[in-house]
């Protein structure tokens, strides 16, 4: 099994003022609650830099000169600024984790919004594992710069600069010469900036393969234990595990040697405010509490500078996951609704092809020129080898795509014109591989249509058949349908989306590729049965490998190569002897070794039933 991953474009810069000022947009209408972020963040600062100050105090006008009256207030004081910032920093994260996941609502609100309008040949081209990334881990990362980013790098830039004002302040040559390791510090966070930014990439890159790999796999998960490539499938995932894991270790190494290498510059800062300090005020040139007062300030002026690292790989994420995510809301609807849509009150069932040709790439053609046209209430079967273009027919139809020429109308309008919802509510589709979401019977029938009473599931259950086996089940029409459907059977799955298909009363009954071919002759039975109740006064267009399934069709289609080679009756193309008819008889043949296959393996065990 080879699974084709396309690379994904990675991120040019660290920063893009365009992505940010889109992201911001989210953010705009919780505007107030960010002010009121920044008003408690600027509070919080201003209650980290009292501490010091107090500590000062204390020391050189009460504790060296041995005054201890109002020493209290001092220590009163101190603990209030604790207290105070404790408090203020809580309710500075509470908002911003409220705007962010508000933001962050909306976003993936829209983002999924816009995902539903997508034509079905976007997903053809793209890995939905990838697809699940862009909702959740990218998100997320954004969710991370709104809560921490965007405010959080306001908050310490305050930090610094109130840190150094003071500093300057209270003796600006112990500033200078604190601040004398920054070139280093700076040095640092440059070379930790390249290579956190290259680290960061790999590892969303790789977390993006694994995400597309497990969703295939796990999906496919039948046929990868069907051929046993357990053991070869396993080895593909612990190679892009393993590169995920590489790749998130390197982004951590460049944490684990940058924050060390900030605490040794913020040591030897500290070193030189003891030496330099303690040397000036020994000659009296400062106060022991000033000095006290410095190697606190130049403690906590460090704390920011590792915050800001931190929150620029943040920063470098968000850039990355948002230009993801906006490259995904930027890409263009294919199929869209009109902006004057014709209105549509009722529908006949009338169809027609003029002339349509069509392709899924480019200029290589599914259907060339095909025309035809249905007649209200008719039953046309659509037949022809494998590629031939009968799926896109339907296809078109439904308008998942839009042919490169020509038109495809119901009741000659061109389906381009309709709203899409309009359109569909009208047809209806019974497909081969039936898709049932998570939920109940009665939801998988209903599928969320209001207008659909609990009545009317159960009477469209027993018009194709399903009821006797949904009663049987426990809770009945509240029975739990597992993901896909997967404790029904295939029969099972077929009526209730007979049922389905009923019970939203299209007037246009699409049936894909035998949707009785994977089931008993049982089961077969009641599902042809229902299908003909179903399609009763129904236009219907049945797309058929089996032709003896299609032999009481008003009209049959051959298509061979893109267009529609023959046309007739069941008798009126067998009496043609032509393409419909070579198939015919190919099918019959084949139907018949089958049938003499069968016959002698059942005279076998027979024979070898009575003997000792």
């Amino acid at each position: 099994m080879s699974v084709h991953l396309p690379e994904e474009e990675l991120a040019g810069v660290a920063y893009d003022g365009r992505l940010l000022r889109r992201l911001l947009r989210y953010v705009r209408p919780y505007r107030g609650a960010v002010a009121v972020a920044v008003v408690l963040l600027l509070l919080t600062s201003a209650a980290g830099l009292a501490g010091p100050y107090l500590v000062r105090v204390a020391i050189d006008a009460h504790i060296a000169p041995g005054r201890l009256a109002g020493l209290g207030w001092i220590v009163a004081a101190y603990v209030g600024a604790l207290v105070a910032g404790f408090a203020l920093r809580y309710a500075q994260t509470y908002v911003m984790a409220q705007v962010g996941q508000r933001a962050m609502h909306d976003l993936r609100t829209e983002l999924f919004a816009h995902l539903q309008r997508l034509s079905v040949g976007f997903y053809t081209r793209q890995p939905v594992g990838r697809l699940v990334t862009r909702v959740t881990n990218d998100i997320d990362a954004l969710n991370d710069l709104i809560t921490q980013g965007v405010v959080g790098v306001f908050g310490d830039l305050v930090t610094l600069v109130g840190i150094v004002a003071i500093m300057l302040y209270l003796g600006w040559r112990l500033a200078l010469a604190t601040l004398a390791v920054l070139p280093l510090i700076v040095a640092a966070t440059l070379h930790f900036r390249v290579r956190a930014r290259e680290a960061y990439r790999q590892v969303r890159l790789r977390l993006a393969r694994i995400n597309a790999f497990l969703n295939e796999h796990l999906m496919g998960m039948g046929v990868v234990q069907l051929f046993g490539r357990e053991a070869q499938e396993q080895a593909r995932f612990d190679a892009l595990n393993r590169a995920h894991l590489a790749a998130t270790v390197a982004a951590l190494r460049s944490f684990a040697l940058f924050h060390p290498m900030v605490g040794a510059l913020s040591a030897a800062a500290v070193a030189v405010i003891v030496a330099y300090g303690g040397l000036r005020a020994l000659a009296g040139g400062v106060t022991v509490g000033l000095v006290v007062a410095f190697i606190q300030y130049a403690q906590r002026f460090f704390e920011p500078i590792e915050d800001l690292a931190e929150k620029y790989n943040i920063l470098q994420a968000a850039m990355a996951s948002s230009e993801r995510i906006f490259r995904l809301l930027d890409e263009p609807v294919e199929v869209d609704d009109p902006p004057a849509p014709v209105p549509v009150p009722a529908v006949r069932g009338e169809i027609e092809f003029r002339h349509v040709w069509f392709a899924y790439e480019d200029e290589d053609w599914v259907l060339r020129d095909v025309s035809f046209r249905v007649h209200p209430g008719q039953r046309v079967a659509l037949v022809g080898p494998t590629g031939a273009g009968k799926s896109s027919i339907i296809n078109l139809l439904l308008r998942f795509y839009d042919p490169q020429r020509g038109q495809v109308l119901v009741d000659g309008v061109d389906v381009r014109a309709w709203r899409q919802q309009d359109l569909r509510r009208h047809l209806g589709l019974v497909a081969q591989d039936v898709f049932l979401f998570s939920g109940t019977i009665a939801d998988n029938i209903r599928l969320g249509t209001a207008g659909i009473t609990d009545d009317a599931v159960r009477r469209a259950a027993a018009f194709v058949n399903a009821a006797p086996f949904i009663e049987r089940l426990p809770g009945g029409y509240q029975a739990v349908v597992h993901e896909r459907g997967a404790t029904l059977s295939v029969g099972q799955k077929q009526l209730i989306a007979l049922a389905r298909a009923l019970a939203h009363n299209p007037q246009v009954v699409l049936v894909l590729d035998e949707a009785t071919s994977s089931v008993d002759a049982e089961t077969e039975h009641l599902i042809q049965e229902a299908l003909h109740r179903v399609l009763r006064g129904r236009t219907a267009i049945v797309v058929a490998h089996r032709l003896s399934t299609v032999q009481d069709a008003d009209r049959i289609l051959v298509l061979h190569r893109g267009r529609i080679v023959e046309e007739g009756t069941h008798a009126a193309l067998l009496a043609r002897g032509g393409l419909y008819a070579r198939l015919y008889q190919l099918q019959y043949r084949e139907q018949e070794a089958g049938g003499r296959r069968s016959g002698a393996a059942g005279a076998a065990a027979r024979g070898g039933a009575g003997r000792p």
